[in-house]
């Protein structure tokens, strides 16, 4: 990386390979100087934009996020259909190629350092409620299209959505643990939600 790049760009970049090196790895695992050396600048140069590590960490949980919160939009603009908007949001998440929209694998991190670091834990229930948030929205507006049954709770529900989430994700880092049951579950849940008794539906947790 030029260190002639203007002082926000450089922070973006840091920011960006930060992202790609906590989404595979791990908190404690992970250095400042690893992440300095892959974005090509120096330790000092980092610190000049992130004050320390928890600080890096806590920008690259809201940076998944917003690159997650970025891909669901775009893929609820395309879903005609609003009983098919949670499934599409599920699909999409497990089918994502790029790691640093696995936002549940840092969580998974997070959850690792919650108990000694009150600053994680704090960070990590804000930006859970967050995501909780988003999902609990779009199945009220579902639920006003037509799509989720009214007699539904959102709120809880949304829980539900990120409870499978986690499960996925668990699953996906151990190998071979819900890879088969997966499809069915994606299934029984868009039952639950809109009445429709469909068939198993192909969700890809493996390879994502």
């Amino acid at each position: 990386m030029s260190s002639r790049l203007p002082a926000e760009e450089r922070k973006a970049a840091v920011l960006d390979c930060a992202c790609g090196i906590f989404s595979t790895g791990s908190y404690r695992g992970t250095t400042t100087a690893e992440i300095a050396r892959q974005a090509g600048v120096t330790e000092p140069i980092l610190y000049r934009h992130f004050d320390s590590k928890r600080e890096l960490y806590l920008a690259v949980l809201d940076e998944s996020w917003r690159r997650l919160r970025e891909l669901w939009d775009g893929v609820v603009a395309e879903e005609d259909d609003p009983k098919l908007w949670i499934y599409a949001i599920g699909r999409a998440y497990f089918e994502a190629a790029d790691p640093r929209l696995h936002s549940a694998n840092l969580w998974i991190q997070s959850l690792t350092e919650a108990s000694d670091d009150p600053e994680i834990r704090k960070y990590l229930r804000k930006h859970m409620r967050e995501v909780h948030g988003y999902v609990a929205d779009l199945m009220r507006r579902s639920q006003e299209a037509g799509g989720v049954l009214k007699d539904r709770d959102p709120s809880a529900e949304a829980w539900v959505f990120i409870a499978i989430g986690l499960l996925g994700t668990v699953g996906r880092r151990v190998g071979g643990l819900v890879d088969e049951d997966f499809p069915a579950i994606f299934a029984a849940r868009r039952k639950w939600m809109t009445g429709e008794d469909d068939p198993p539906l192909n969700i890809n947790v493996t390879d994502a």
